[in-house]
């Protein structure tokens, strides 16, 4: 299994849309962090200028924690689309070049060659993560240093210690992956179904969007159908930054995120297992 799983590894890191994500990710990040040491202070007057008319406020709000913060909130709603680049050509990338009929002679079981294929995938979600947390988290910290870190909600302001935070990115970074682990197994599901990437790759975002839109309407139908979809619960990482933190509705949101692993990859084995394959 791992000599299938190092081959599939050099598939996908040979190919150039591989490094499309890190490539955006790294301009996405340094461009953030660029505009906000020109003129981060006049957006942070901004930002708090309803907080400051009531308390007074010291200290260095716009460091490398707060940074950070920032960065995840704005990049972590496109991250899907980058994964899927990757996670629908699994299948799909095969059908296309024709190689897909003879992978299947090989004396390995379909099962455990859709197992090494997602792992695959899983893998270099896992590292555009790591990246990312390199750029986002620690670049940060070098550029605008360390201090507490402050939360605006929309109904309270949360202040974190300094000393309080490294763990939370960490539990941060780590659902992350989970959240984005879904959207690969979800990607990974509709390759099967294509001999082109391009339709997985949309169809992965076209759900994104739509489940994303149906989860912040307030109609009672959609409230009641809301806990069941995913993409309600892909930024539960934000409740790493709560005080205190709720730790009971993290792990039923992480539960959720995995069930929907378990049952995209499970599903897209159990097809494949019966699928024809006449490319």
């Amino acid at each position: 299994m791992w000599t299938i799983l190092q081959i599939e590894l050099f598939k996908i890191f040979r190919r150039p849309r591989t490094y499309i994500a890190f490539v955006a990710i790294s301009a996405i990040v340094l461009l953030i962090q660029l505009a906000l040491y020109v003129d981060g202070n006049s957006y942070l007057n901004f930002v708090i200028q309803g907080l400051t008319q009531n308390f007074e406020v010291n200290g260095t709000i716009l460091n490398g924690y707060f940074v950070c913060y920032f960065i995840l909130q704005t990049l972590l709603i496109h991250v899907p689309l980058l994964i899927a680049l990757v996670a629908g050509d699994m299948i799909a990338g095969e059908a296309n070049m024709g190689t897909l009929r003879i992978l299947i002679t090989k004396p390995v079981s379909r099962t455990r060659l859709m197992f090494c294929k997602f792992l695959a995938a899983l893998i270099y979600t896992l590292l555009l993560l790591v990246w990312m947390a390199l750029l986002s988290l620690f670049c940060s910290l070098l550029i605008f240093g360390k201090g507490d870190l402050l939360i605006l909600k929309s109904d309270n302001a949360v202040i974190l210690s300094s000393t309080d935070i490294m763990w939370r990115y960490a539990a941060a970074f780590a659902f992350a992956a989970i959240a984005m682990s879904a959207v690969a197994a979800l990607a990974f599901l509709l390759s099967i179904f294509a001999e082109n990437s391009i339709g997985p790759i949309v169809a992965t975002m076209s759900i994104v969007i739509v489940f994303t839109i149906l989860s912040t309407m307030d109609i009672p139908f959609f409230k009641n159908i809301r806990p069941y979809l995913f993409t309600a619960h892909m930024l539960g990482w934000k409740g790493f930054f709560s005080d205190p933190v709720n730790y009971k509705m993290i792990g039923k949101s992480a539960a959720i995120l995995m069930l929907h692993i378990v049952v995209f990859v499970g599903s897209a084995m159990a097809i494949f297992r019966r699928k024809d394959i006449l490319s």
